[in-house]
C-alpha cells in the first residue's frame, strides 16, 4: 500500500488496522524463505543453544534424523518474520503466544512458506483506539508438510491511531 504524504510525495505502508482483520481470512505470506545451515549455526550461537543436534554433523548423523535439524525457535522466528508485513506491521504489541507446535523437523535447505488465519478479534476494553486480534500462523516446507504452527494475540490500532498515522512520522 502507498499513502500520499505531501504534494507529489508518497510513502509505502504495510500491515493492517484492526478494522481490516476478519475472522476466517487467511493471509499467504511472501516471499518464501530457504533456511541454511549458516542461519542455523548463527542462531544457535546468538541464543547460546548448545544442543549439538543443531551444529555437529557427526553427532546428528547418529540421531534418528541422520543430519542436523534447524533449531525450533529459529523456525518460529522466521515464520513470525514472514508474517509481520501482513499481520503485525502496525501492531502496538504482541500480547501472547500459545500452543507452539513443531509436528515435523526443519532441515537446512528446506524452503518455508507461511500463512496466517485470523481466529478472533474484539475491541480492547482498556484502549478505545485499538482492538485485540488473534491469529494462527502455520509454516510448511517445500513438500507442503506442516512443520510449525502457533497462535498469538496482538494489540492492533484502529484506523487513524497508528504510529504511521501521525503527522510527525
Amino acid at each position: 500500500m502507498v499513502k500520499q504524504v505531501g504534494p507529489n510525495r508518497f510513502r509505502e505502508t504495510s500491515g493492517r488496522y484492526y478494522e481490516d482483520f476478519e475472522v476466517g481470512h487467511v493471509y499467504e505470506h511472501r516471499p518464501n524463505r530457504t533456511v541454511t545451515q549458516q542461519d542455523n549455526i548463527w542462531f544457535t550461537l546468538l541464543t547460546m543453544n548448545t544442543h549439538p543436534l543443531h551444529f555437529d554433523e557427526e553427532y546428528a548423523r547418529h540421531s534418528e534424523f541422520g543430519r542436523c535439524i534447524v533449531a525450533s525457535p529459529l523456525t518460529v522466528a522466521i515464520l513470525v518474520g514472514m508474517s509481520v508485513s501482513d499481520v503485525s506491521q502496525k501492531a502496538i504489541a504482541n500480547l501472547g503466544w500459545r500452543e507452539i507446535r513443531m509436528p515435523a523437523p526443519v532441515f537446512a535447505g528446506d524452503t518455508l512458506t507461511a500463512e496466517t488465519e485470523v481466529t478472533d478479534k474484539r475491541e480492547s476494553k482498556s484502549r478505545p483506539t485499538a482492538g485485540i486480534v488473534g491469529v494462527r500462523t502455520r509454516g510448511f516446507n517445500q513438500d507442503k508438510v506442516l512443520v510449525c504452527e502457533f497462535d498469538r494475540s496482538m494489540l492492533i490500532p484502529k484506523r487513524g491511531h497508528g504510529v504511521d498515522d501521525r503527522a510527525d512520522y
